[in-house]
């Protein structure tokens, strides 16, 4: 992490200062289709294509080639704007070839979202799929980026296919704290924070999430999440691809589809946020749905709906809950198979290569059951926010990377997400956390989505409030949502209010927003 906000020629030179080997990542891509030329690497379910590894490396040798003629080297951006696909898998490893830094960018931005992370990544290069040519015009004319069409060229720019017509172009060591890709997170004034991900901390990652969560090269994982998300790239495809396993990559999470991909490639591992996890499970073909060959299913991204726990835990043998950040991995926490239903609830214990603290506001280790502030270390930390020295320093004390999460351990030494310390209400001077309020909110059988958020008010400071959208058809008074949070909860955490809206804001992850809804009650 580079607390002065260092950019990426900066760091590489810095990094590459040693010499080989203690510095430079192995090229393991290459590597693995050496020892598995013919495995299939990825399979593109809509239009029933499977490429090998040697057809991956040499899709990836060929677009570094097109890259370079453009002029892309150490240190330059390259933008892609596109649903999930083959060329962003292409991309990424490209760049590694050159020492090039990949920029997934979020399709459901709006323009002038996309035109400030176009002005604060200054990509060389920006490729988009047709469907994304207006907004990718506007970024190309604020940026003077070269546009590249995944599709069909127009007169400002050429075809992707041009770029993989290029005489391929030999994968290079690159130093392990240069960086590789930034993926954009929320930032604390508003505006997203790039985290700068080396080549080093998604090797780090890849190996951690192997060993500690047991992938094996015959493992098979659909990747539903988008890949301007980490858990598009980090929580199963490079780590996949880095054993030699199969990734499965629709274009974008369609329920019915999804489920179809699953059962008929034989998925052995599953990943999806809650919300995805819950649209999977109401589809009519679940319930009958072959799925077998699921080893366990892992639920991150948001807390999970304890009722979420009932459905799947019918359906695969395992079912466990994650956590992780942009920043640090993403993959913090293990559970055991054995462990997952007696400690329901659990992220898990620490990974192989991750260490961690919770501690209290001066900075205190807490004992178990204590609630603090959530502290990690390790080599998958990333090197800084892009460009954004004063994030990196609130964030990075030089040694640990402060979550801003909320966390207990209990005796055994697992560990269970409390909530997000900004998230926190006090109420009549007492802490309300808004995820066990939501947590109670879920077990009723109307609720869909549920967002606690605290109000000022007069008399108790701040005043909880619900925030809610109901299940297609059903129905539910505030006095019985009331009564039923009652039973479950402490007088001083029953919202005040219950507010009923069609549907939740979210984040391109699906993550339901607090601070949307809290900013929808106060307009």
């Amino acid at each position: 992490m580079e607390p002065e906000g260092h950019e990426a020629d900066n760091l590489a030179a810095a990094a590459g200062a040693a010499a080989w080997p203690p510095t430079l990542a192995p090229v393991w891509l290459e590597a693995q289709a050496g020892l598995s030329p013919r495995k299939v690497a990825v399979v593109l379910p809509e239009s029933g294509g499977r490429v090998t590894y040697a057809e991956l490396v040499e899709g990836a040798a060929r677009v570094a080639g097109g890259l370079r003629a453009l002029g892309v080297g150490p240190g330059d951006r390259v933008a892609v704007l596109a649903l999930n696909g083959l060329p962003t898998i292409e991309l990424l490893f490209a760049c590694g070839h050159l020492g090039a830094i990949l920029v997934p960018l979020n399709y459901r931005l709006a323009e002038p979202e996309l035109l400030w992370l176009g002005a604060n990544a200054e990509p060389k290069v920006l490729l988009h799929e047709d469907q994304f040519t207006t907004a990718a015009r506007a970024v190309a004319r604020a940026t003077g980026a070269q546009l590249v069409s995944l599709e069909t060229p127009a007169a400002d720019g050429f075809a992707y296919a041009t770029l993989r017509a290029a005489a391929p172009v030999a994968a290079e060591p690159q130093p392990l704290a240069a960086p590789w890709c930034i993926l954009y997170t929320g930032g604390t004034t508003g505006r997203p924070k790039g985290a700068i991900l080396t080549h080093g901390s998604v090797l780090w990652n890849a190996i951690n999430t192997s060993l500690s969560w047991g992938l094996r090269g015959d493992d098979i994982a659909p990747i539903f999440t988008p890949m301007f998300h980490t858990g598009g790239w980090n929580v199963f495809t490079l780590p996949l691809l880095l054993i030699g396993g199969t990734v499965i990559v629709p274009r974008r999470f369609e329920p019915a589809a999804a489920l179809a991909a699953t059962v008929q490639e034989r998925a052995t591992l599953l990943f999806l946020i809650p919300t995805m996890f819950q649209m999977l499970a109401d589809e009519p073909g679940f319930a009958a749905a072959d799925l077998s060959a699921v080893r366990w299913a892992i639920s991150g991204g948001a807390p999970c709906p304890d009722r979420l726990y009932d459905v799947y835990r019918a359906k695969v043998p395992v079912f466990k809950q994650g956590y992780g950040l942009t920043e640090v991995g993403p993959n913090n926490f293990a559970t055991p198979d054995e462990a997952a239903a007696r400690k329901r609830g659990s992220v898990g214990r620490p990974t192989l290569f991750v260490r961690m603290r919770v501690v209290d506001d001066a900075g205190n280790d807490l004992p178990p059951g204590g609630v603090g502030e959530l502290l990690l270390a390790g080599p998958t930390v990333c090197a800084g926010y892009w460009r954004n020295p004063e994030d990196t320093a609130r964030a990075y004390d030089g040694r640990w990377f402060h979550t801003g999460d909320l966390f207990r351990y209990d005796d055994e030494g697992y560990y269970y997400v409390v909530d997000r310390k900004k998230d926190l209400i006090i109420s009549g001077g007492e802490n309300v956390y808004p995820m066990e309020v939501e947590e109670a909110l879920y077990a009723h059988p109307a609720v869909a989505e549920a967002a606690v958020v605290g109000l000022p008010d007069a008399r108790w400071g701040e005043a909880v409030v619900a925030v809610l959208a109901l299940k297609p058809g059903a129905q539910a008074t505030p006095e019985e949502l009331a009564a039923h949070c009652r039973a479950r909860l402490a007088g001083y955490k029953v919202p005040k209010r219950f507010e009923l809206r069609p549907t939740l804001p979210k984040s391109a992850a699906g993550k339901i927003l607090r601070a949307e809804a809290r900013r929808m009650l106060l307009e």
